[in-house]
């Protein structure tokens, strides 16, 4: 067969059906579509339903991965995901068109199977706790590992900016708050915090403000006074630190009210990991009011030591390193 034969054998006749998509394209994969190529074609599906994309409109991977900021691969993978439900259709050595009747197509079984804002606001915490994410880290990279779309990491990264967790870097990408990292670590904070903490309910300089004890008093109340009331990781951080940094305001000390700050700093990352862990929320804040009751009482002995029962509890056992020589 002559070359020119062999071209015309490849030729798509005018008004012919359309051809399906390559064999490559149509084959079964053996990896679940990533994040970025779910939200890729749903994205390009949005354009077709209204119409920016008109039937028999040409896409082409560059044109697509210029617009949406990302390479021609994850673009070529929506392309396969949206001809395989017969939204657009390849035309051999065409490309990808949008196909009559693309506008109709329903595509809710293109499910991201992606998180929620508090899913996987808990797996990136946790993460960095283990050291599974480095100290700075992009958009980008986060898309590739988590299984969810832009629209929901965009939530989850407000969210944790705004509860101290990360901040936003000059250029581009995310910074992690310094954390204690690591059991040892934490250990040494609460045998700190027992220190620091303990003592300051019996400094010379003491004086209790009954308007804030009561209103950290009422917080505490209302999760024991509402059983199906479970706060956020991000509340009851709050809650515990607000409580904690009342007493240290109460000791009239300032150099123990810096210190607690600090350590209510360093250890949201790891406080927030450890809320996922154990969840003692009910068990803390029933400690944290006998404390209250205490000091309502003007039982500062007594106050102490229940901090430092209560701090013992919550005390992680550090990691077992290598014996000493």
């Amino acid at each position: 067969m002559s070359k020119a034969a062999t071209r015309q054998t490849k030729r798509v006749p005018k008004g012919a059906a359309p051809q399906p998509a390559p064999a490559e394209a149509a084959a079964p994969r053996t990896n679940a579509p990533s994040a970025l190529q779910l939200e890729l074609a749903d994205r390009i599906g949005k354009e077709i339903r209204d119409g920016t994309l008109p039937v028999g409109a040409h896409l082409t991977e560059e044109s697509f991965g210029a617009r949406y900021g990302v390479s021609r691969t994850p673009v070529r993978a929506a392309f396969k995901l949206l001809a395989e439900r017969q939204m657009i259709e390849y035309r051999a050595n065409a490309g990808y068109f949008v196909s009559r009747g693309g506008a109709e197509v329903d595509l809710d079984d293109l499910t991201t199977g992606s998180l929620t804002v508090d899913e996987l606001y808990k797996e990136i915490v946790v993460d960095r706790i283990h050291d599974r994410l480095p100290e700075a880290v992009t958009e980008k990279e986060l898309l590739g590992r988590y299984p969810a779309p832009r629209s929901l990491l965009t939530k989850t990264l407000m969210r944790m900016a705004s509860e101290g967790l990360i901040v936003k870097r000059t250029g581009h990408g995310w910074q992690f708050m310094p954390s204690l990292g690591g059991s040892q670590a934490m250990a040494e904070s609460y045998r700190f915090r027992m220190i620091v903490e303990c003592s300051s309910f019996l400094e010379p300089t003491w004086k209790v403000d009954p308007a804030l004890l009561q209103r950290v008093k009422e917080a505490h109340q209302r999760v024991l006074d509402t059983p199906d009331y479970l706060p956020s990781s991000g509340e009851f951080f709050a809650l515990n630190a607000a409580f904690h940094d009342m007493v240290a305001r109460f000791s009239g000390n300032r150099y123990i009210m810096q210190a607690m700050q600090q350590q209510n700093n360093l250890r949201r990352l790891d406080e927030t990991a450890a809320y996922y862990r154990t969840l003692r929320v009910k068990a803390s804040c029933a400690e944290h009011l006998g404390i209250i009751e205490a000091i309502e009482q003007d039982d500062r002995e007594l106050a102490a030591a229940l901090m430092r029962h209560h701090l013992k509890i919550a005390t992680p056992k550090p990691s077992k390193g290598p014996k000493p020589a």
